[in-house]
C-alpha cells in the first residue's frame, strides 16, 4: 500500500470539507449582507487556521527540529499532514451538531473523521515520512487548535443586569 498517497488523499479531503464551510460562510455573508451575521461556528475557524499556518511556517522554515527519517533532509516536526487533518476534522466534529440535527449521522461522521486522522497518523509513519513523535506532535497541535476553536465558537451567555 502506498501510505504516502493515501495520506495525501485524506489531506486533500480535509481541505474539501473545509471548503464546504468556506462556501457556506461566503453564502451567508452575501445573502445576509453582513459579515457579522455569518455563523459564529464558521467565523471561529479563522483564528485556529491562522495559528496552524503560523505553526507550519515556524517549524518548516524557521526552526527545523527534525528531518524526515527517509533521509530526504526535509523538515518533519511536526507532521504537517497530521496537524492539518487533525485541526480541520476536530473543528468539524465540534461544528457539525449545529448543521446536522441527526445525532446518529453526526456520531457516524465523527467516527469517520477520527478514523481518517488515525489513518493519516499511521500512513505518515508507515511511509517513512515521519517518526512517531512527529505525528503525535502534529495531532497534538491539531487538538490544541480545535480546543481554541471550541472556546471561540461557544455562544456567549448574555449577562443579566440587575438594578440593585
Amino acid at each position: 500500500m502506498d501510505w504516502d498517497k493515501i495520506s495525501d488523499i485524506i489531506l486533500y479531503s480535509s481541505f474539501a470539507v473545509l471548503g464546504v464551510f468556506v462556501i457556506l460562510g461566503l453564502y451567508q455573508w452575501i445573502s445576509r449582507k453582513s459579515l457579522k451575521k455569518v455563523d459564529r461556528k464558521i467565523l471561529a475557524m479563522i483564528p485556529p487556521l491562522i495559528l496552524m499556518a503560523i505553526t507550519y511556517v515556524v517549524f518548516d522554515k524557521i526552526i527545523v527540529l527534525a528531518t524526515r527519517p527517509n533521509g530526504s533532509g526535509e523538515p518533519s516536526f511536526p507532521s504537517t499532514h497530521a496537524m492539518v487533518v487533525a485541526t480541520i476534522y476536530f473543528m468539524v466534529i465540534v461544528a457539525l451538531p449545529k448543521y446536522l440535527k441527526n445525532k446518529t449521522l453526526c456520531t457516524f461522521l465523527d467516527l469517520v473523521m477520527s478514523a481518517l486522522i488515525t489513518l493519516v497518523a499511521y500512513g505518515r509513519i508507515a511511509s517513512n515520512m515521519h517518526s512517531t513523535t512527529d505525528v503525535i506532535a502534529g495531532v497534538a497541535f491539531g487538538a490544541v487548535f480545535a480546543v481554541i476553536y471550541y472556546f471561540i465558537s461557544k455562544k456567549r451567555k448574555k449577562k443579566e443586569t440587575t438594578n440593585e
